[in-house]
């Protein structure tokens, strides 16, 4: 919703300012110009990426119409999940997350935890995460760098759609002069016909308006909320990520949950003694 209120502040501002000046919409508006400079901002996107970064980057452009991705009461599910993990190892031993990290699918502990449970990518990472340390494979001081670099591999991953938008960004004003040579050529067979030149440089010159407008009104805005939707996504991650290290470790699950409490930004960040209650009262 706040990304629809900025493109309307951004439309109406613009639209507004030009009709004070004595102008009329309709004169921006040249369909020959909008087919060109659109024409050239999806053909330079296909070029430029693979279908599947392609598919990322129209993902990301509807998940700036949500918001943040995760809530206060998201987290607060996570935490009590890890919690309840947390403290079934230590008191039986970790042969009996077995059944919960080998078996995520099935497992009922996470099954109680329903916005957990269906995020297959937290799913994956955290049972990716806690499963060295259960069969044995890796000793606990292990475990950090292999979730670091899981953390850092998904990093990449969600920059590239982002860095994708950036640079079609980068293009559009100079397809918007582009599509304003294009039609200034059109426009020299009339040389002779003063009124139809003069309405053919207009549209001319609406190409290169509609290329800078897209860039810094529409493209660009789009990317950095893009990029600030998957540092969302990131920090739950992260969340996870250090608790599961912290645990690993030997410390006491609500420390392991206090420390991965450290990893949310502060609007979405329980205080410490908020977290304590919440995962003391929890049934």
């Amino acid at each position: 919703m706040v990304v629809i209120i900025g493109f309307v502040v951004i439309i109406g501002g613009s639209l507004a300012g030009f009709y004070m000046a004595g102008g009329h919409v309709m004169l921006l508006i040249h369909w020959a110009e909008v087919v060109t400079i659109l024409g050239m901002l999806f053909g330079c996107a296909i070029v430029m990426a693979p279908a599947a970064v392609l598919q990322q980057v129209v993902a990301g452009v509807l998940n700036t119409l949500k918001g943040s991705p995760y809530s206060k009461d998201d987290y607060e599910d996570l935490f009590k999940m890890m919690y309840e993990l947390f403290q079934l190892g230590r008191r039986n031993g970790m042969i009996a997350l077995e059944e919960h990290v080998m078996n995520p699918e099935g497992s009922s502990l996470f099954k109680k935890y329903d916005k957990f449970h269906t995020n297959e990518r937290a799913v994956d990472f955290f049972c990716d995460g806690l499963r060295p340390l259960v069969d044995g494979r890796l000793k606990p001081e292990q475990i950090g760098p292999l979730m670091e670099a899981g953390v850092k591999h998904i990093e990449h991953e969600k920059h590239a759609p982002v860095h994708v938008m950036h640079l079609v960004a980068d293009s559009m004003p100079a397809f918007g002069i582009v599509a304003a040579v294009m039609g200034i050529i059109n426009t020299m067979q009339y040389l002779n016909d003063t009124e139809k030149v003069g309405a053919m440089i207009a549209a001319a010159l609406s190409g290169t308006f509609l290329g800078i407008f897209i860039s810094y009104g529409v493209v660009a805005p789009l990317a950095v909320n893009v990029h600030f939707y998957n540092e969302g996504e990131t920090t739950y991650l992260k969340v996870i990520k250090a608790s599961v290290v912290a645990f690993a470790l030997g410390l006491p699950p609500l420390v392991a949950c206090e420390i991965g409490r450290r990893e949310i930004e502060h609007r979405y960040q329980p205080s410490a003694s908020d977290l304590e209650t919440t995962l003391k009262t929890a049934k």
